[in-house]
Order: structure tokens, then C-alpha cells, then sequence
């Protein structure tokens, strides 16, 4: 992982070659850019040093998914954004991934998220716990139905394992309020009114 002066490393596993060329550009100035154009290569670019994956869902052989599982049992400080195409459905909150963008991205969408997924490595586990669960929270608002989630027990579970990390979190780091952290999960959450706000603490 990133330790003194060294820059990030970013590896991009995309199956389309434009994207990553659009990546890298985007990418190259601040970061140590690695691509694999599929899982198998993925896996094989992925070491200790690498520090941020920026991963497909659908490619061709094996899938994002199965990137995704195998490299947690590999490297699990590692932080994974899902970066795809695939709206995403209640399957996600039992994924190991730490961030889930839908294509198209935007240059500075993409760069506030590594950003945040390099900042992240400051936080202490629960607090890391509650900024994947919020991104997950975050992913499935934007993608269904008021009426789908009030349907869902998977959605109301996560829902409610949210309320007991900040809960435990409020707890455990009462000044928490004006932390870093706290500003970072309000944005991921897409400055929710209900999520974080002084009438919670």
C-alpha cells in the first residue's frame, strides 16, 4: 500500500479498451495506473502494492464479481470501486466492494472517489464498515423505486445495520460531528437530509 512519498497505485480492470485509455488520461498525473483488460489479468496485476481497483461488473470470461471475491481473500485492505454499466440490485449489500459507480463517469466523479477510497485508509474499521454500507445505501436509492425499498427486508436490514454503526460510532467518538469521516459519508449518501444531521447526534 501508499507509504511516504510514493503516489497511489490505481488498477483499472475494464474489458473496453477506450475506457481505460479514458481512464489512464484521466488518471496518470496523479496516480501509479496499472490495466487489466479482464479478470484473470486483474489478478494477475494485483499485489500489496496496489491500493485502489477500479472494477467492471460484466466482462467477458471471468466476471467483476468474482474479481471482487478473490481479491479480498487476497488483499483485504484493498479498496474496490465498482465501475459499471449494471444498475445495482439488492445482490450488492452482501458485495465486498467499498464503492459502486454507474457508467457513464465523469472525470471528477471518478476522482473524488479514489480520493475518498485513499482517505478511508486513516478511519478505523467501523467507521470503514459505515462508508461501505452507506455507499451501498447511496447506490440503491439512486437506482429504484421508493416503493421496491419500503418492499425489501434486505433494504430495511441494511438500513438498520446503518443506524446501529452510527450509533456505535456516536458512542465510541462523541466529537465525531465535525469529523472528516462524517463529511465524507454525507457526501457518498448524496447529501440526504435524513442522513447525518444535527437532529441524529
Amino acid at each position: 500500500m501508499v507509504s511516504g512519498d510514493d503516489r497511489p497505485t490505481v488498477l483499472i480492470v475494464e474489458d473496453e479498451r477506450a475506457l481505460i485509455e479514458l481512464y489512464v488520461r484521466w488518471l496518470e498525473d496523479d496516480y501509479d495506473v496499472r490495466t487489466a483488460d479482464g479478470g484473470e489479468a486483474a489478478l494477475e496485476q494485483l499485489d500489496e502494492e496496489v491500493d485502489v481497483v477500479l472494477l467492471d461488473r460484466l466482462m467477458p470470461g471471468m466476471s467483476g464479481d468474482e474479481v471482487l471475491s478473490e481479491l479480498r481473500s487476497r488483499v483485504p485492505e484493498c479498496k474496490v470501486a465498482m465501475v459499471t454499466a449494471v444498475e445495482p440490485d439488492f445482490d450488492v449489500i452482501q458485495m465486498g466492494f467499498d464503492d459502486y459507480l454507474t457508467k457513464p463517469v465523469e472525470r471528477e466523479e471518478l476522482l473524488e472517489t479514489i480520493s475518498r477510497l485513499l482517505s478511508r485508509s486513516t478511519f478505523a474499521s467501523l467507521e470503514q464498515e459505515l462508508y461501505s454500507l452507506a455507499a451501498k445505501q447511496a447506490a440503491l436509492r439512486a437506482s429504484k423505486p421508493a416503493e421496491e425499498l419500503n418492499d425489501s427486508e434486505e433494504f430495511a436490514d441494511l438500513e438498520r445495520r446503518v443506524a446501529e454503526l452510527r450509533e456505535r460510532i456516536d458512542d465510541a467518538l462523541p466529537s465525531m460531528e465535525n469529523d472528516e469521516f462524517v463529511a465524507m459519508v454525507r457526501d457518498i449518501e448524496g447529501g440526504n437530509e435524513t442522513e447525518f444531521d444535527g437532529s441524529e447526534r
